[in-house]
């Protein structure tokens, strides 16, 4: 639903979260926030970042420089293949 209720459910989870996908806009609570407040208690959970918005300035001042990222609209290979990369700890372009 958005940022707040992932963090609650994170909160009841005992497992591994391997990766986060959020979007970086969203109501409540901004992707990053989200990514920095469960990665502070989960800290080995990897984050991919997407966004539909096409103004760099929004995606820029959000994210950090490399931070993992998808454009929307996006394929399920190119998502597939993101995601593959981050879990490998493969470095790999934006």
């Amino acid at each position: 639903e958005d940022g707040v209720q992932a963090l609650k459910i994170v909160e009841r989870l005992d497992g591994r979260i391997d990766l986060l996908l959020t979007d970086i806009v969203m109501p409540h609570m901004n992707g990053r926030d989200l990514a920095e407040q469960l990665t502070a208690v989960r800290p080995d959970t990897k984050v991919l970042f997407m966004s539909g918005y096409t103004d760099h300035a929004v995606v820029h001042r959000e994210l950090s420089a490399g931070a993992p990222f998808l454009q929307k609209p996006f394929t399920p290979d190119a998502l597939a293949r993101k995601v593959r990369s981050l879990l490998d700890g493969v470095p790999q372009s934006s």
